[in-house]
């Protein structure tokens, strides 16, 4: 993954004390300020690309098997320093939503993969779906240059909101997640398309 892993570590511990809100590992975004606070409406959103990574034990993980699931798609790594300050708020929703149809799916962007990322996810309780991803996944979700970037699925699989670059204020998260949640699910629609690089402009289009 072409990162510039050296370089941004040094960045990133820098935004931690001074810029921890509104950071990401690479480039800073403007904030809450720029987002659209509501959801898109449901005829506007577009589909979210399917990918199928591996998790931890080398088995298979598909974003459609979601289907019917409110899905947080969060890329991340183990040395981004923004990303451990939101990670402790993926396991407290992880707790107290997954039973109304909250799924958390961490995907890492690590380029020493489970070597890396497993003593992390253990040392920091990680209660949600950890799988490994890489340069074709990024593309298809619009070009992930920055970490961490996160991405807010309905129960149709379409992206309902803007992504998340950087790290967002908690209740931004909550807000929208909650959001979703109370919405009736519409079993008929299916809305995930099949991934493909090929999808990579069309991913970045359907953010906006």
């Amino acid at each position: 993954m072409n990162l510039r892993r050296l370089g941004l570590l040094s960045s990133c511990a820098a935004l931690m004390g001074l810029l921890a809100i509104s950071s990401a590992c690479n480039k800073p975004v403007t904030g809450s300020t720029a987002r659209q606070e509501q959801s898109k409406p449901t005829g506007e959103r577009k589909p979210a690309p399917d990918f199928t990574l591996k998790d931890g034990d080398g088995n298979p993980f598909k974003l459609s098997d979601l289907r019917g699931k409110v899905v947080v798609v969060n890329f991340w790594a183990t040395w981004c320093g923004p990303c451990a300050l939101e990670i402790p708020w993926f396991i407290e929703f992880e707790q107290e939503f997954k039973s109304r149809g909250l799924e958390i799916v961490g995907v890492s962007m690590d380029e020493d993969g489970w070597k890396a990322i497993k003593p992390y996810v253990a040392s920091h309780k990680m209660n949600y779906r950890v799988v490994l991803g890489d340069d074709s996944v990024g593309q298809l979700y619009g070009g992930v240059d920055s970490l961490p970037t996160t991405f807010i699925i309905d129960r149709q699989g379409r992206f309902a909101f803007p992504p998340h670059v950087g790290l967002p204020g908690k209740n931004e998260y909550l807000n929208e997640i909650q959001t979703l949640l109370g919405e009736k699910q519409q079993t008929a629609n299916r809305a995930f398309i099949p991934g493909s690089l090929l999808l990579g402009p069309a991913a970045t289009a359907s953010q906006r």
